[in-house]
């Protein structure tokens, strides 16, 4: 018994050595096919296309006020309790860190009852009028009746959808995963870091729900497309993640994180695996 006591902490340096290594490499991977740039292309996109705002325009005045409520009552309720609790371990760092969680709270509370109140159709009508936009109206016919017109305004072409978009995602799931990190905070910067990391890891992939949704991919299929473009998808989910924290204006984000997650679908369909530069980006995008 002593004997497997004193094998333990071997096993957890290589639990965490293995750990690592891991996200050294998905860090790696993520850097080469600078997906991360796409939460920012869809920014520009999105400012330079109006005829995408039609969804959020229609959706803002409900999401707004849900926003005002969450997040002035998650700091005044739940605040003070959590940066007691994270000074015992954290110290001065506590006001940093605790700022970061309320908000990452906050965001995860509003996205989850946004998105299935208010906003989740208005997200899927902007993924989908993206790529008609850019030349993808085949793909997005599989699953929603599309008007003929010209591409100028590709979100005049959207008629209803064919099937319930994000059928197989379930909101409680995310929920559960979120509380299961949260203890993450209570390690000094690693682990703030560490959460928004394992965040953006799967908030990656939920970003192209829909895209999946029109490849008509299983759920096997899924997982296996993900995993081998799993430092592609950490890397986008990081930025919007944090993108989405900001109070208010995650709002704002949501919408364009989609546009960003429509515009590399896009290029997927197209072959264009790896992004362009900055540059090239802003350019394309105007």
């Amino acid at each position: 018994m002593a004997e497997q006591g004193s094998k333990m902490p071997e096993k957890v340096k290589e639990v965490a050595k293995q750990e690592l290594q891991d996200l050294q490499k998905v860090t790696e991977e993520g850097a080469r096919s600078g997906a991360y740039l796409y939460p920012i292309r869809g920014m520009v996109y999105f400012a330079s296309h109006r005829s995408i705002w039609k969804p959020m325009m229609r959706a803002i005045c409900p999401s707004l006020a849900t926003a005002a409520a969450i997040f002035p009552a998650m700091f005044f309720f739940t605040y003070l309790p959590q940066v007691a609790v994270l000074t015992l371990v954290n110290g001065p760092l506590a006001v940093f860190s605790t700022v970061l969680l309320v908000l990452s709270e906050s965001s995860t509370i509003f996205s989850i009852v946004s998105k299935n109140f208010f906003i989740n159709e208005a997200l899927v009508e902007t993924f989908d009028g993206v790529l008609v936009s850019k030349g993808l109206s085949s793909l997005v016919s599989k699953d929603r009746k599309l008007d003929s017109g010209s591409n100028s305004d590709p979100m005049s072409r959207l008629g209803k959808t064919l099937s319930k978009p994000f059928a197989n995602f379930s909101p409680t799931t995310s929920l559960v995963r979120y509380f299961m990190f949260l203890p993450l905070n209570l390690i000094p910067v690693v682990g703030t870091v560490l959460f928004v990391v394992l965040q953006g890891k799967k908030f990656g992939p939920h970003a192209h729900a829909r895209y999946f949704q029109l490849k008509q991919m299983s759920e096997s299929q899924r997982e296996q497309f993900v995993e081998k473009r799993s430092g592609a998808y950490t890397s986008f989910g990081i930025v919007a993640t944090l993108l989405e924290m900001v109070p208010l204006a995650g709002l704002f984000f949501a919408y364009t994180n989609t546009v960003g997650a429509a515009l590399w679908a896009a290029d997927m369909e197209k072959g264009e695996t790896t992004a362009p530069s900055l540059r090239e980006a802003v350019k394309k995008a105007e």
